[in-house]
């Protein structure tokens, strides 16, 4: 990662004391800004990340969420009560608009007791379910566009390490989109993932419903690779880079105006540049 401007000012160890992990807490100088990252615990917390996500999933990319919570400039759902909300914060804005970056975090533990999964209404997820692994759910990951490019995105992963480590999570999987519904657009980055990066048949979970589509759009002959990498969005790249892999289609989600895939990354498989990141152990 390249921190260009950035200087490092501080790090700490620091318990978490609603789950008793602990996270590497950064003071960071980016320009202006000075980032710090935990996991949510007041109200407020919880309202400043559910405002980046309007502005990125709605404002930016187009999806409609309940009016209810749209005058209000929200996006959140029935998920939110139940997950852990992992949030960067710019702490010179004000403390309702300082979060600049979100991971929403939801344990197999949890989902078990009767949320489920937020991926279960695109994906079937059985073979993840059933494997009596220890599983994380990873959804709602966005960074402000004022900060992307930079660390911020170093700085959520670099604390999802910690959370993987403290919770000896096992599986880690969700659902990563393309903005806009017509698969031809995208026919190039998707037939690329389907031939490339389809997941092992134990984990390989599929999607379904009528919004379910194939990748295989394309023979792996015909696809142009450099058009595939220029489609694919940077997130799912690095995902790819961590040693991550895709179930069997895709789900068009019409109210957020994307085409869903369904990242899974197995621990005991990742890329062993990135291994130790999510190895380490978090401090007893």
């Amino acid at each position: 990662m390249d921190f260009g401007t950035e200087c490092l000012q501080g790090i700490e160890k620091r318990r978490i004391s609603k789950t008793g992990w602990y996270i590497t807490v950064l003071t960071m100088k980016h320009d202006s800004a000075e980032f710090s990252i935990k996991l949510a615990e007041t109200s407020i917390e919880m309202q400043a990340a559910q405002k980046l996500r309007y502005r990125v999933f709605v404002k930016e990319l187009g999806g409609v969420v309940d009016p209810d919570y749209a005058k209000d400039g929200l996006e959140c759902d029935a998920f939110d009560a139940h997950v852990d909300h992992l949030i960067l914060q710019d702490k010179t804005l004000p403390e309702t608009d300082n979060v600049i970056g979100v991971y929403r975090l939801l344990r197999g533990d949890v989902a078990s007791k009767g949320i489920g999964f937020y991926s279960a209404s695109e994906f079937h997820l059985d073979k993840i379910i059933q494997s009596d692994r220890k599983s994380l759910e990873l959804g709602r990951s966005c960074v402000d566009k004022r900060y992307r490019g930079g660390a911020a995105m170093h700085l959520l992963w670099s604390a999802l390490a910690d959370y993987v480590a403290a919770h000896k999570i096992e599986i880690l999987f969700g659902v990563a989109s393309f903005h806009g519904t017509n698969p031809n657009d995208i026919a190039h980055a998707l037939s690329f993932l389907h031939h490339n990066y389809l997941a092992p048949d134990d984990l390989c979970v599929s999607a379904y419903g009528n919004d379910a589509i194939s990748i295989d759009l394309l023979a792996i002959e015909d696809i142009n690779r450099p058009k595939a990498s220029t489609q694919l969005p940077a997130l799912i790249k690095s995902y790819l880079r961590l040693g991550g892999t895709i179930g069997k289609g895709a789900f068009v989600d019409h109210a957020f105006n994307t085409i869903d895939v369904c990242l899974v990354m197995d621990t005991a498989q990742m890329s062993e540049k990135y291994k130790a990141l999510y190895e380490r152990d978090s401090a007893a």
